[in-house]
């Protein structure tokens, strides 16, 4: 929450125990507190875009000299930067073209397809970040999948079901309203392997998600086939990055 005031003097009272320079931008730049400012506003209010691309609009007839957020840096300058990043997370548009790759393993097989992915992509000249779903808190995860316009989902199979920090995962991606976005999956697993379809199954329930064609089936570990596969996932991932730009 926040209140908008036209500030007539130096004078700046925020909240009674929170009045320190040390609250003020000038002392942590906006390009140091960008991720944590998207990783506050995706996981608390990222759901909410529609409330939030109102309230910007009415934001724009306002002379806004200072943000004073309930908690958090008081912000007086860059305000219009500040504003076009709620802008674009509000409407689930992707700062950044490029990918998230996120894996779950279990004896590390899937890691290694997600991790021969990653650099099939880097030597096509695509920017990747990589998450292990079982370290990474989903907080941060979540938090990129809106930064980025690509997701690709790397699961095992778990009893006959997803892996639980690839689950929780996306059960969070959905309840935070995920749109607009590109995905890509490998699934691995050795007698039924489920995971793939359980992926595109609860994606559904997401607003816009386009699954690419290519896809890597694993039967526990990698295979020459399965090379080919993550090559031809590359090629097609890299060539609808390449479209975005």
């Amino acid at each position: 929450m926040h209140c908008t005031k036209k500030i007539a003097s130096d004078l700046t009272w925020v909240g009674a125990n929170d009045r320190h320079i040390s609250m003020f931008e000038n002392l942590y730049p906006v390009s140091n507190g960008m991720d944590e400012m998207r990783r506050y506003y995706i996981n608390i209010v990222g759901k909410y875009g529609a409330q939030t691309q109102a309230l910007l609009k009415k934001a724009t007839s306002l002379e806004i000299d200072m943000i004073c957020p309930l908690h958090g840096f008081v912000w007086r300058c860059d305000i219009d930067k500040l504003i076009s990043k709620h802008n674009l997370w509000s409407s689930y548009t992707p700062e950044r073209a490029g990918v998230v790759i996120v894996y779950g393993s279990i004896y590390g097989n899937t890691e290694n397809a997600a991790e021969i992915l990653a650099c099939k992509l880097r030597e096509r000249e695509v920017q990747t970040t990589l998450f292990d779903a079982s370290i990474a808190h989903v907080s941060y995860i979540v938090a990129a999948a809106f930064q980025w316009s690509h997701l690709v989902l790397a699961s095992v199979t778990y009893n006959a079901g997803l892996f639980p920090p690839v689950e929780i995962l996306i059960d969070e991606l959905v309840a935070h309203n995920f749109q607009n976005r590109i995905v890509a999956i490998i699934e691995n697993g050795t007698w039924a392997i489920t995971s793939g379809n359980l992926i595109r199954s609860k994606l559904e329930k997401a607003k816009n998600i386009s699954v690419l064609g290519s896809a890597a089936r694993i039967k526990s570990s990698m295979k020459e086939e399965n090379l080919l596969q993550i090559e031809a996932m590359a090629d097609e991932i890299a060539a609808s990055v390449s479209a975005l730009q």
